[in-house]
């Protein structure tokens, strides 16, 4: 096959490139500029696509002996992936860039572009497998190390992108990709992973907000009304977050209060229990299948963090609405609308679904509907 090989600098896309041109694949690397004004180095492990990463991509190119272009996506990127996570929190919702980004760009943009070139698939250093399923079609599973697993980012693919994905670290544990990088010559074996969100490379996420959406001072309330603190900007709280609230009197009880709802209507953020952050169903919708759109109500385990323990629920699917229905076996924390729900059956990803609103457990034993 030729085979597109994203290679972002990091040793996972050396490793996976290299490892497709061993496979007897015709491989030409591609390093995705996605920053308009890339800094020249990185910040230890803060972050991605610099001038540094571009030059580690093509030399470890070099190094494997496939041929190397820089593609500008900057554009792309900025509108899909950053003006959504900054229009996300101007809406008092918490996005996942990563699931977008793999979504809107690298099996989106990239791959378009790639098929339109004549290339068979788009090879990607992710930790996940590709696994052919009944009838020739293509399934999504869990990576073999369970650490380093990205099936959770990679849920937003359909069954027509997967036909096009070459994941080939999924059966591998990090630490053998690592001695494999040093074995091959590659000066990228020893090299940080990239963490946190990757064009915010200092991770100061409240004050990246700021900057793009300004300061408007607002109320800080409990679930009766009353008055607790102040804040500047609703926009920098997420559900479930504890620390930053700079809440100056301490619950009556004594205990340590969370952010339930995050209101930018009225600018208001409320505060409460643990126990009222608990959720017994979660709602979503922009849904996508990596492969047939399941029917009727279906068991699967639900995943709503990219590092979240997943958990059994009763799935359904309104075709009609567009929308998706997890009803929790047991109640979960801290879940906010903008963050994506994965399903899964053992190892296989079914598919996904952008939270739109949640059900409190102490609201469903009542009754009550409640949006989080």
């Amino acid at each position: 096959m030729r085979v597109l090989a994203a290679m972002s600098g990091g040793v996972d896309s050396a490793v996976a490139a290299a490892r497709a041109v061993e496979a007897g694949h015709d491989v030409t690397g591609v390093h995705l500029a996605l920053s308009k004004n890339p800094q020249s180095f990185r910040t230890g492990a803060r972050g991605c696509c610099t001038v540094e990463d571009s030059r580690d991509a093509r030399r470890a190119a070099d190094v494997i002996g496939i041929p190397f272009y820089v593609w500008d996506l900057a554009e792309r990127f900025h509108a899909d992936v950053v003006d959504d996570f900054v229009n996300e929190y101007a809406a008092g919702r918490t996005p996942n860039p990563c699931l977008r980004c793999n979504e809107k760009i690298k099996f989106a943009a990239v791959l378009d572009k790639a098929l339109a070139l004549g290339f068979d698939a788009v090879c990607t250093g992710h930790y996940a497998r590709v696994v052919d399923g009944p009838g020739g079609s293509r399934e999504l599973h869990r990576a073999v190390d369970p650490a380093k697993d990205q099936s959770y980012v990679l849920g937003v693919l359909d069954a027509a992108q997967l036909a096009h994905a070459l994941f080939p670290l999924g059966d591998s544990l990090k630490t053998e990709v690592r001695a494999e990088a040093d074995r091959r010559g590659l000066a990228v074996a020893d090299k940080p992973d990239s963490h946190d969100i990757c064009f915010i490379a200092d991770g100061d996420t409240r004050r990246f907000l700021a900057d793009r959406l300004g300061t408007e001072s607002g109320p800080i309330v409990d679930t009766s009304g009353a008055v607790v603190g102040s804040h500047s900007g609703a926009y920098g709280f997420t559900i479930g977050q504890r620390k930053g609230l700079r809440i100056g009197d301490p619950a009556g009880d004594g205990r340590p209060r969370y952010v339930l709802d995050i209101s930018p209507v009225n600018n208001t953020v409320t505060v409460g229990t643990a126990e009222e952050l608990a959720v017994s169903e979660v709602s979503g919708d922009h849904p996508r299948w990596c492969g047939s759109a399941p029917t009727g109500e279906f068991e699967c385990l639900v995943q709503m963090r990219a590092h979240g323990e997943p958990a059994p629920a009763s799935v359904r699917y309104d075709a009609a609405q567009s929308v998706v229905t997890a009803r929790l076996s047991s109640p979960a924390r801290g879940i906010a609308p903008g963050q994506t729900a994965v399903f899964y059956d053992g190892t296989r990803v079914i598919g996904s679904a952008t939270i739109s609103s949640t059900r409190r457990a102490s609201a469903a034993a009542q009754g009550v509907s409640a949006s989080a």
